[in-house]
């Protein structure tokens, strides 16, 4: 291996560190440098990542690739381990390239002027910390990324949220940490009763081999699952953990809320698949039906609740809780069709809800105000391209077929129709959870046409029509096309996606014939 592969991916990683350090040192006034600055550091991490993923063999997603495993921490035996399967490439590249365009939406909408030399530094510091939870195979280096996030996205909301601000930033605050000591305290269980080669390990690579030839016992994997799936399934968020996501969400500025949707909350699932499964097989085979359950009432909640929303940017927030909810559906038939489903859902949640969070600040740019009624219906007459893309990612989240939301969510539920009987999971059980699952998806059409009906038709209001409302920017275009190309791509093309992942699934389900 050269010494480009080894290195390629900590040095995407680590760009936007070095890009928030080098802002720290620019002048406060200079805010068109600093936000140059953040364009070029989230772009230079962006076309790394992109070269990465044109160098990664798809032939062999499921090998580890741009593998680095060197000492670290001599004392715990913890390495520094890190690389990209087919399983973590479409999340890691997502990362950057939302970033990205976050830092280029930045150019023209930053909140609280003269602040946006530490709004910028903390944004490029949240992306490296969800990058390295993406590539982190040490699971002491895995919590280091975790919780890098925490104190970049608490002042972001903070410091340049709306009027309850600080209520949603210490309610994310308090319920992350509260998650984190339990899965640090699996981890360290995992830790102290492994025995790799006559020491501990952290690393999870050797994790996984040792619970493949039954080293952890039963109960122990009971007992170390609900407390990692506990940290796990508040990031997510999990129904009935999922009450900070709603406040968190509609208090961020936009870009925090673009980074919270498109990423943060991939961090839970992804957390499930690359560590709870294979490392705790047995565990994950007992807690399926119990995930399985919340995961269809978190579908069915959240398109009710939504239905029930009259800000549009907390509607589209709970709007997120039923989407993870069939990413974990999918997560809990261990079936390599649902498994995949939930990779490429997170994806498309990520490029869709992402892009609604866009639209939602735009909408607030121009009217001031986020309650539907106070919108008053008639956008596609004031604001035709700005309404007319709303309509179109709507239209993509409720999963019409053809465009990104469809493939995650329709094979979340074909996976439940006919759970792992490997795993001895219920198959009635997980038929019931499909139907759910299928009624969830007729109500979140109910509420996003409803939504559409009420803020893009009708009369034009007459307080708005002398109003002098720009139409989309150029810098708004700019941030928002490549999120709308990947909708289509992928609802065409599904197998972009499913193509790197499923060599990556099969090869983690082999697993539990082990558990």
């Amino acid at each position: 291996m050269s010494g480009w592969e080894q290195s390629a991916i900590t040095i995407a990683t680590f760009l936007p560190l070095a890009g928030a350090l080098v802002i720290a040192m620019v002048p406060r006034e200079k805010e068109r440098v600093v936000r140059g600055l953040g364009i070029v550091f989230t772009g230079a991490a962006f076309l790394v990542s992109i070269v990465i993923a044109l160098g990664f063999d798809y032939g062999v997603g499921s090998k580890l690739q741009f593998e680095l495993d060197v000492r670290w921490i001599a004392a715990i035996n913890a390495r520094y381990h890190v690389g990209v399967d087919g399983i973590s490439l479409p999340l890691y590249v997502l990362t950057f390239a939302l970033s990205f365009l976050c830092a280029i939406y930045t150019w023209r909408f930053v909140p609280s002027p003269g602040k946006t030399k530490a709004f910028l530094a903390l944004m490029l510091l949240l992306e490296t910390g969800m990058a390295g939870t993406f590539i982190a195979f040490d699971l002491i280096l895995f919590f280091i990324f975790w919780e890098m996030v925490l104190v970049p996205m608490y002042f972001l909301i903070a410091i340049w949220g709306s009027a309850n601000r600080e209520y949603a930033a210490i309610k994310f605050f308090l319920y992350t940490v509260f998650g984190s000591v339990f899965m640090l305290l699996g981890f360290l269980g995992m830790y102290f009763r492994s025995d790799v080669a006559g020491h501990h390990s952290f690393d999870l690579l050797r994790l996984t081999n040792f619970a493949a030839a039954g080293g952890f016992s039963h109960g122990f994997q009971l007992v170390v699952f609900g407390a990692v799936g506990l940290g796990l399934a508040i990031k997510v968020p999990m129904w009935p953990f999922h009450t900070w996501l709603p406040d968190a969400h509609t208090e961020a500025p936009t870009v925090g809320s673009v980074l919270l949707a498109g990423v943060l909350l991939k961090m839970g699932t992804y957390g499930f698949i690359r560590i709870a499964l294979p490392v705790l097989p047995y565990g994950a085979q007992k807690f399926a039906p119990w995930i399985g359950l919340l995961a269809a009432i978190a579908i069915v909640y959240a398109a009710l609740a939504c239905l029930a929303q009259k800000d549009l940017k907390r509607l589209i927030a709970f709007s997120s809780v039923g989407h993870m909810g069939f990413v974990m559906l999918g997560i809990a038939t261990l079936t390599s069709i649902g498994i995949n489903a939930a990779i490429f859902g997170m994806v498309a949640h990520g490029l869709i809800t992402g892009m609604l969070f866009f639209l939602v600040g735009s909408v607030y740019d121009r009217y001031h105000t986020r309650q539907i009624a106070e919108i008053g219906g008639g956008m596609m007459q004031k604001l035709p391209y700005l309404g007319g893309v709303l309509a179109f990612v709507s239209i993509a989240s409720l999963g019409l077929p053809g465009l990104a939301g469809f493939w995650g969510e329709v094979m979340a539920l074909l996976s439940s129709f006919n759970p792992s009987h490997a795993a001895g999971l219920n198959t009635g059980l997980f038929r019931g959870f499909m139907v759910a699952g299928g009624i969830g998806t007729i109500i979140t059409a109910g509420y996003f046409l409803w939504m559409l009906q009420r803020v893009n038709m009708g009369t034009l209001p007459e307080r708005w029509k002398e109003a002098a409302f720009p139409d989309i920017v150029a810098v708004e275009w700019v941030s928002w096309v490549p999120l709308l190309v990947g909708i289509v791509a992928l609802g065409i093309f599904p197998r972009l996606i499913f193509g790197v992942t499923d060599g990556a699934v099969n090869g983690l389900l082999r697993l539990f014939g082990a558990a």
